[in-house]
């Protein structure tokens, strides 16, 4: 799939690729023991060596070399068994050291691969570059004192993963495709919790555009976007900006701006550095990263089943489509929720309610599966009203109403308001010769080949019996009457 822009001088190709920086779940920051909890008063995280104070020295902590490698197995990426550590040297006044801890030509994770679903029903591989350990920077407040600016360290060497995508992205919905994929997969990892709006994964997006099958153009990024949302609205604005720029007879130049989405537009922020202008040499107080084959494999016996593999599974098992599979394997905790709700019964059925009926009820409501009022207990107890012909899948509905507004078990709703499905054939073809015997004119035109006025007949009767009547026994019984 290709996103084209028509711009006044024929079309523009967009070409993307992502830098998603994914804070490390561990308890201690990268090079030192200080607490990584959020929300935390400012600098009570930090330790003598987030402070940058003379003669403290880097001790790696290697639970995150561990999330790492987790992280390159989940996607299917060259682990490195020898890895360095180098200063990248820049001055920014929330880097008290004057340089960030990072991974330049070794990095711990080569190249992977994450597979797209996208909207409608295709997939996408999208090529990972690389996947790098470093340390996050402070954070600078301007909204604290009418003349200062305000440092909090806290977030000051918190292990950070840094993933490149291969420049494989063409459209906006295929960049919201892989963040929300790749968010999917360090959850189901455990390695990132994906909180965008805590800032433990953000998102840098270097956009270009070309003629369709030209060369790559030149590429600006776009910095530090806080939601999937804003991701697709920046490539796509910033885009458009660069064929205005080039059609108006002006040059893109290489630049790292920064998207306001309330204006709708990107701004220059800086000039884009180059690799050279960070004067990258290996950290002298960082021995190189070296590890075995048989650490790697020792993690690779934790892996969870992932996103890919349950969606397979999904489809091969309960008989799902590649769309509704995808759904439920976007998100962990739905996943697990819909396997609850399945085990035992109809997998396709059990996909209609959990994507139709409950995200429908939760996403009106704003929250998210975790905050269901309906336990996945009680979704599989409804169906099993529905399955042993207790209740109408009608009746269903509106227990499941009173479900999503009580949280009420399903059974105590069908006692309580007496909603029993009605299977008694005597009761049934009593509703139905009140019917027949009221609407003679419509039953001859059955009898013509009107075959389409048997449902309006159902209809009637099911309304009749205030829809309690088993609509299976309601059809076949009124075909035997009306047709012999």
């Amino acid at each position: 799939m290709t996103y084209i822009i028509e711009g006044a001088t024929g079309p523009w190709e967009i070409v993307v690729g992502l830098e998603v920086h994914c804070q490390v779940i561990s308890k201690s920051k990268l090079f030192s023991g200080a607490s990584t909890t959020f929300g935390n008063d400012a600098n009570s995280n930090v330790s003598l060596v987030d402070a940058a104070m003379p003669g403290m020295l880097p001790v790696i902590n290697a639970e995150c070399v561990r999330q790492a490698v987790k992280t390159g197995l989940g996607l299917k990426a060259k682990i490195n068994l020898e890895s360095v550590f180098s200063r990248k040297n820049y001055f920014y006044a929330d880097l008290p050291q004057g340089y960030q801890i990072s991974q330049f030509d070794k990095p711990i994770v080569g190249e992977g691969t994450i597979i797209l679903d996208m909207p409608d029903g295709s997939t996408k591989a999208v090529g990972i570059e690389r996947l790098h350990l470093e340390q996050d920077a402070g954070k600078s407040m301007h909204d604290q004192d009418p003349k200062y600016s305000h440092i909090d360290l806290n977030r000051s060497g918190v292990a950070l993963m840094e993933i490149v995508s291969k420049p494989d992205i063409r459209t906006p919905e295929e960049a919201g495709a892989y963040l929300t994929k790749l968010r999917a997969i360090v959850r189901y990892l455990g390695t990132c919790d994906g909180n965008m709006n805590e800032g433990s994964m953000r998102c840098d997006a270097n956009v270009s555009v070309r003629r369709p099958g030209a060369e790559f153009g030149t590429r600006c990024e776009i910095k530090n976007v806080n939601s999937i949302r804003f991701v697709m609205q920046a490539i796509e604005i910033e885009a458009k900006r660069q064929v205005e720029l080039i059609e108006g007879g002006g040059e893109v130049v290489q630049q790292t701006r920064l998207y306001d989405p309330r204006a709708g537009e990107t701004r220059a922020m800086r000039s884009k550095e180059m690799a050279h202008d960070y004067r990258y040499f290996p950290d002298p107080d960082l021995l190189p990263l070296v590890f075995d084959q048989a650490f790697v494999s020792e993690i690779e016996k934790t892996l969870p089943e992932l996103p890919d593999e349950k969606k397979a599974r999904f489809m091969r098992e309960n008989g799902l489509s590649a769309y509704d599979a995808g759904v439920l394997v976007a998100d962990q905790e739905k996943s697990e929720y819909y396997e609850v709700v399945a085990k035992g019964r109809d997998g396709k059925l059990a996909a209609n309610w959990v994507i139709t009926n409950l995200f429908g009820a939760l996403n009106k409501a704003g929250v998210d599966v975790a905050e269901s009022p309906v336990s996945a207990e009680n979704l599989g107890k409804l169906l099993d009203l529905i399955l042993n012909d207790t209740i109408s899948g009608r009746i269903a509905k509106d227990v499941f109403e009173i479900m999503i507004e009580t949280g009420d078990d399903p059974d105590k709703i069908v006692a309580e308001k007496g909603l029993t499905q009605i299977t008694d054939t005597g009761a049934i073809e009593t509703a139905i010769d009140e019917v027949i015997a009221a609407n003679p004119d419509k039953v001859q035109e059955i009898r013509d080949g009107k075959d389409r006025m048997l449902g309006w007949f159902v209809g009637q009767v099911m309304k009749s019996t205030g829809g309690k009547a088993n609509p299976g026994m309601v059809n076949q019984m009124l075909r035997d009457k009306i047709l012999g």
